[in-house]
């Protein structure tokens, strides 16, 4: 499994309530990617700062989602290019299901 950080920095005009309602309108097409495992969404008033934290299949597969074309919207969107960090996730503990998964 791959855990892949994206950042990217948000308008100091642009309020919480605003990437919230932008967050929700991305959740369908997080949920029908079939080789996304779990999404959290980042979010830093302080610092002016959001994005998300993909647990993937394949690190191609987190480079397939997140294209050229995708960033190009993202920058659209939010008003700056997303940064992306990759880590090997051999492990995955879940204390709400209870559940531990384990890189195959």
């Amino acid at each position: 499994m791959i855990t892949e950080i994206v950042r990217f920095d948000l308008p100091a005009e642009m309020p919480r309530a605003r990437v919230i309602d932008l967050f929700e309108t991305t959740v369908p097409r997080w949920q029908s990617n079939p080789d996304l495992i779990r999404k959290q969404y980042l979010y830093d008033a302080d610092g002016a700062c959001g994005g998300g934290i993909y647990l993937w299949k394949t690190k191609a597969a987190a480079l397939a989602a997140h294209d050229a074309a995708w960033c190009d919207m993202a920058q659209d969107i939010y008003g700056s290019r997303p940064s992306f960090e990759y880590f090997e996730t051999p492990l995955v503990v879940d204390n709400r299901t209870g559940e531990v998964l384990r890189d195959a």
